[in-house]
C-alpha cells in the first residue's frame, strides 16, 4: 500500500507541474483585452487619492481625470469588439481554449492511465525490497558482490581455504592478476595443491606477464603435471614456453603430442593446430639451415623475466623493454639470427608494440627473404600474432 501512495503523489506531482504552463495560458487569453482597462481603472483611483490630499490642484485633476476616463472608455470598448469577435469566430469558444483543455485532459487521465497500464503490464509492483544486505547474502551473476562477499568472509577467516578458492578464479576472471595470484597462493598454501589450483596460479603468473611465461608459472605447470599428467591446460602453456624460448623444435614436438592425446572435438585443438601449422613448415629449416644462435641472445627468456615476477607493473615493464632493447642491438650487430628476430617480433607484440613489432618483422625479412624458408617461419609468425605483414618488403 505504501508503494502505491508514493506512486499517487509522485504521479500527481508530475501532473501538476504539466498542468501550470497550461492553466497560465488559459487565464492569459480570458483577461489580455482588459488589461489596458485595469491599468486606467488603477490611475483613476490614484489620481483621486492625490486630489484629496492637494497633491494636484483640482483644475488639473479634472483634465486628467477626462483623458484617462476617455483612454478607459476606448480601452473597454476594444475589449469588447475582440470578445465579440472571437465569439462569432469560434462559437463562444475558441480553437486555442479547446486545445489547451484537451492538453489539460491529457495530462490528468491520459498520462497516468498510460503509465499504470505500462508499469501493470512490465513492472513487479509485488517484488520486495533488495537492501544491500539481501543483495550480498543473495549476489547471483553480479561479479562485485560476489568478491565483495567473498572479501568480507576472508577478512574474519583468513585461514579460510575454501574462501580463497571461491575468489581467486573470480579475481582473474575479472583482469585483477595481482590479486588473482595472491589468492591462488592463499589456497595452494592452506588446501595443498591441486591441478586446478596450481594451473590457475600459472595462469594469472602469465597474464600478469602480458603472456609470457616466466619460470616460476612453469614450476607450477610441471608441479600441475606430476598430480594430472594428461592436464591439456599446462601442457598448453608449457609448450608455449618452449615456443617462446625459441625451441621451435621442442615446441612443436610438444603440441603435437597435445593433438594426439586429445578427444575429437576438444576445445582447445583449433588454437593447439594453429601453433603446429605455424611451426611445422620450420622444424626442417631450422635443423637444417638456420645458423647457431649466439649463446646469449639477450632477450627477455624466462629466466630472466621471472626475478621480475615480484617487481610492480611498471617496473616489470621497464625490465623486459631493456631487454627487448639489448636483443635489437644485438640483431644490428649479427642480424643473420633466425631465432633471435622470432624472439623480438613476440617481444614488441606482447608488449603491445605493434609499430615495432612491424619494424622487427621487415628487419628479419631483410636477413631472411620471404621466399625461403626462414623468411615464411617469419611471416608464419606475424600472421600469428596478428602483425601487419603486407607493411613488410
Amino acid at each position: 500500500m505504501l508503494f502505491w501512495i508514493i506512486v499517487a503523489v509522485m504521479t500527481a506531482a508530475v501532473a501538476a507541474l504539466l498542468l501550470l504552463p497550461l492553466l497560465r495560458a488559459g487565464r492569459a487569453e480570458a483577461v489580455a483585452g482588459d488589461y489596458d482597462a485595469e491599468v486606467y481603472r488603477d490611475q483613476l483611483e490614484e489620481l483621486k487619492r492625490d486630489a484629496r490630499t492637494g497633491l494636484i490642484a483640482p483644475e488639473e485633476a479634472e483634465l486628467a481625470r477626462a483623458e484617462i476616463a476617455r483612454r478607459l472608455l476606448a480601452a473597454s470598448a476594444k475589449a469588447e469588439r475582440t470578445r465579440a469577435e472571437r465569439t462569432r469566430a469560434v462559437g463562444g469558444m475558441s480553437a486555442h481554449g479547446r486545445t489547451n483543455r484537451l492538453a489539460q485532459a491529457a495530462v490528468i487521465v491520459v498520462l497516468p492511465l498510460v503509465g499504470l497500464c505500462l508499469y501493470l503490464n512490465t513492472g513487479s509492483p509485488e517484488l520486495p525490497d533488495a537492501p544491500l544486505s539481501a543483495r550480498i547474502a543473495n549476489p547471483g551473476d553480479d561479479v562485485e558482490i560476489l568478491i565483495a562477499q567473498a572479501e568480507r568472509q576472508l577478512a574474519a577467516r583468513p585461514d579460510d581455504g575454501a574462501g580463497y578458492d571461491v575468489l581467486a578464479p573470480i579475481y582473474y576472471r575479472s583482469g585483477r592478476f595481482d590479486d588473482a595470484i595472491s589468492a591462488f597462493s592463499n589456497a595452494i598454501r592452506l588446501n595443498g595443491p591441486s591441478p586446478q589450483r596450481l594451473g590457475g596460479y600459472a595462469e594469472s603468473l602469465i597474464a600478469r606477464s602480458g603472456g609470457l611465461v616466466a619460470a616460476e608459472a612453469r614450476k607450477a605447470l610441471e608441479q600441475s603435471l606430476v598430480l594430472q599428467p594428461e592436464d591439456p591446460r599446462a601442457r598448453f602453456y608449457l609448450a608455449l614456453g618452449l615456443e617462446q624460448d625459441g625451441k621451435a623444435t621442442e615446441a612443436l614436438t610438444a603440441f603435437r603430442a597435445i593433438v594426439a592425446t586429445s578427444p575429437a572435438g576438444a576445445p582447445w585443438l583449433p588454437l593447439v593446430n594453429q601453433h603446429v601449422a605455424a611451426l611445422a613448415a620450420s622444424d626442417k629449416a631450422l635443423a637444417d639451415k638456420a645458423p647457431a644462435a649466439p649463446a646469449t641472445l639477450g632477450g627477455p627468456d624466462a629466466a630472466a623475466i621471472a626475478s621480475a615476477e615480484a617487481m610492480s607493473t611498471g617496473d616489470r615493464r621497464q625490465m623486459i623493454e631493456g631487454m627487448v632493447a639489448s636483443l635489437a642491438a644485438k640483431l644490428k650487430e649479427e642480424p643473420a639470427n633466425l631465432e633471435g628476430w622470432q624472439r623480438i617480433i613476440r617481444s614488441y607484440a606482447v608488449l603491445g608494440e605493434t609499430a615495432k613489432a612491424e619494424g622487427a618483422l621487415r628487419d628479419g625479412l631483410a636477413a631472411f627473404p620471404g621466399d625461403g624458408e626462414g623468411g615464411r617461419q617469419l611471416l608464419a609468425l606475424a600472421a600469428e600474432l596478428g602483425i601487419d605483414t603486407g607493411r613488410a618488403p
